[in-house]
């Protein structure tokens, strides 16, 4: 792929970097393709806060049932076809999203790992409501340091998975990246915000997604048989609320349930966004329209560097 033609923002979840591509992207004619493992799903729209109004073309959105499988590597090929189309067309993809998993396959990928073992991952997730994640994590340090360093001891996803590939063929889960040369140059924007800004942004967008009907989506989906998904690890903003609608919990316990659960994986986001080094867009200090502003602008310079 070209130097350079290749655009990612990403940072944690309620930073604004939807709306930031959004508007990039009307601006300069650009498409975006979502880097999202949730957005991919139908019905799903409250809760993931998925930006119907943009006016741009988005990839990758809307693409499955939820329960469907999807993963890393479905990802990294339909990502790939994806910005082929867009710059086939003369136009620029704009990569946008904060699962880090994604953007990490995308730019380094990903070697062919064995196919799920869902007899396996099943015990293993079994272990970990039993012993909790802190204890698989453990396992996973003792056989490959390497990736434990690079996941959050309550990552339980991604423990599992990392965990499940080592007993299927007896190599680290490290073995099969490459964390080392991107597969292509690109322009990356991390979205920064302070904790106080972060968090605060948060509580506003779970009970504003509350207020606009949440509730009612999760009931259409459990009416639709997707209780089992819902309750799955990734699905914050829907696990939280399935007790409720259940009568185990109280509402307001729900409500915080998601909010601490996306500050946590807020946490995991930033940790992972600090490390790669893209430029920091401060929206704390900045409009939107200034935001799309400073970028147009590092970009452009990019552009000029390259040309040179």
């Amino acid at each position: 792929m070209n130097q350079f033609n290749i655009l990612l923002i990403g940072g944690p979840t309620g930073s604004g970097k939807s709306e930031l591509a959004c508007a990039l992207a009307s601006r300069i004619g650009a498409e975006i393709v979502s880097v999202d493992s949730m957005a991919v799903y139908k019905y799903m729209d409250i809760g993931t806060a998925k930006q119907k109004d943009c006016r741009v073309k988005q990839h990758l959105v809307d693409i499955l049932k939820p329960g469907e499988y999807f993963d890393a590597k479905l990802f990294e090929n339909l990502a790939l076809r994806a910005i082929e189309d867009v710059k086939d067309r003369g136009k620029v993809p704009i990569l946008c999203g904060g699962t880090y998993l994604y953007f990490q396959v995308l730019l380094y990928g990903l070697a062919n790992t064995p196919e799920p073992d869902w007899n396996l991952r099943k015990r293993l997730y079994s272990v970990a409501e039993r012993k909790g994640s802190a204890y698989l994590y453990q396992k996973l340090k003792a056989v490959d340091p390497t990736y434990a360093k690079k996941v959050h001891p309550e990552d339980t996803r991604r423990i599992v998975r990392a965990l499940e590939v080592f007993l299927q063929t007896g190599k680290p889960f490290s073995f099969f990246h490459r964390w080392q040369n991107p597969r292509f140059s690109f322009v990356g924007f991390y979205i920064k915000r302070s904790w106080e800004s972060l968090s605060r942004r948060i509580e506003q967008r779970v009970k504003r997604m509350i207020e606009g009907g949440l509730l009612e989506e999760v009931k259409k989906l459990l009416e639709m048989g997707f209780e089992n998904f819902l309750t799955s690890q990734q699905a914050i903003g829907y696990k939280e609320l399935v007790p409720y609608l259940r009568g185990e919990i109280k509402l307001e316990d729900a409500v915080e349930r998601i909010i601490k659960n996306t500050k946590e994986y807020a946490k995991r986001q930033i940790r992972w966004f600090r490390k790669q080094g893209w430029v920091e867009v401060d929206m704390d200090r900045m409009s939107l329209e200034e935001g799309v502003d400073f970028v147009l602008k590092v970009y452009n310079r990019y552009l000029r560097d390259e040309k040179n």
